[in-house]
């Protein structure tokens, strides 16, 4: 499919990504670590991260940080100001091919109009950069995956709770309650304007996890399928149908929650069907392991297994939070890039959100954000 796309520097991709992932050693995160930098991928850091460059001993400090706008204005301007040069060079340089702006202006038209207008106001906030536009669509990035567990819990909820599983120096740490496709919307923003998680004010919930196959093709960056569904769907059977027609050009697991207790899980992939499963549960395969030194490199069957053991027992809400911030499920590797950066609660019925931490929590909610400002220290490796 590369020849519909434009001609020019980075139509051939500059390696090969799924030689490049089966060729990689997951059992050594160092190893793993030093080829993803080989790529560019993370030849950060990125402006304005919530990390110290130089960690102190004992541990990392994040600065993590909150904002609300209900239209396209200062606060994302000014994150996607910091953001850009970093991201900017990740999408001119990373592996697979580029779609031009106006074929990612199209395929946005195509299959999420209704982010059309705030995708032209970014846009408009990264003046003289040629390549934003297309980068702000997200169709085609390079390829990235995460970690990740979650889960949607009903005693003593409902709630989705997850873990977000990644390399500290690629986070952006912002927590933003936006309103830009007419929907209340809270959630952790990634790749500039998408979220890896969060609730509307329609009590839905949704998250995604990484699924574990190294496949690559046509499709959305997930965290703007993520922002699309939380700015148009009411509830889990909405989030589902979207999900479905979705174009991705990854493998991920996207988990629905709504007010009503309704839950599901979505395996999506960008070479075959959606398949869609009533499981409250996901980490980093999807119906079976496909991509065996991976998943046995960061433990996905064992922490699949602990959270669907901890909800068979009936275990709560708490009980699944509590979980999340030991082992199996909580990762330390920070300084390899596999760490628990954050374990996210949401709860629909109320709108709220709280993101927990070992010895910390940073509450937010729809109706009103907390501090503005929270710093976290992530434990050493």
């Amino acid at each position: 499919m590369a020849g519909n796309r434009d001609s020019g520097d980075h139509a051939t991709p500059p390696y090969d990504w799924r030689r490049w992932a089966e060729e990689t050693d997951w059992s050594d995160w160092r190893s793993w670590l030093q080829r993803v930098a080989s790529t560019d991928w993370a030849a950060g850091p990125w402006p304005g991260a919530p990390w110290e460059q130089a960690p102190r001993a004992g541990g990392i400090s994040l600065s993590m940080r909150a904002w609300e706008e209900d239209e396209p204005g200062d606060e994302i301007r000014g994150h996607l100001t910091q953001a850009w040069p970093a991201f900017g060079r990740w999408w001119r340089e990373g592996g697979n091919a580029r779609p031009g702006a106006e074929e990612a202006q199209m395929r946005l038209e195509e299959h999420m109009p209704e982010l059309v207008p705030a995708w032209q106001r970014l846009t408009a906030m990264l003046p003289g950069e040629p390549d934003a536009g297309a980068a702000l669509a997200l169709w085609n990035p390079p390829p990235f995956l995460t970690g990740c567990s979650q889960a949607a819990v009903l005693p003593g909820g409902p709630a989705l709770v997850r873990n977000y599983d990644w390399d500290y120096r690629l986070f952006d740490g912002v927590v933003a309650r936006t309103s830009y496709a007419g929907r209340r919307v809270l959630g952790m923003l990634d790749c500039l304007w998408g979220l890896l998680d969060g609730i509307n004010d329609a009590g839905l919930a949704v998250s995604l996890t990484f699924g574990g196959r190294p496949q690559v093709g046509e499709g959305f960056g997930i965290p703007l399928v993520i922002r699309y569904v939380l700015e148009t769907c009411h509830n889990t059977k909405e989030a589902m149908r979207a999900l479905r027609r979705l174009p991705v050009h990854m493998s991920y697991n996207v988990t629905a929650l709504d007010r009503d207790g309704l839950r599901a899980t979505a395996y999506l992939a960008p070479d075959r069907s959606a398949h869609v499963t009533s499981l409250a549960v996901a980490t980093n395969h999807q119906e079976k392991v496909e991509w065996a030194p991976y998943a046995a490199a960061i433990r996905s069957v064992e922490r699949r297994q602990h959270l669907e053991e901890l909800l068979a027992a009936g275990g709560s809400v708490a009980d699944v939070v509590a979980a999340c911030l030991r082992s199996p499920l909580y990762a330390t590797r920070f300084h390899e890039g596999f760490g628990t950066l954050y374990t996210a609660e949401y709860r629909p019925a109320e709108g709220g959100a709280r993101y927990h931490w070992p010895d910390l929590t940073w509450e937010h909610s729809l109706g009103r954000l907390g501090s503005d400002s929270f710093e976290v220290r992530l434990g050493t490796a």
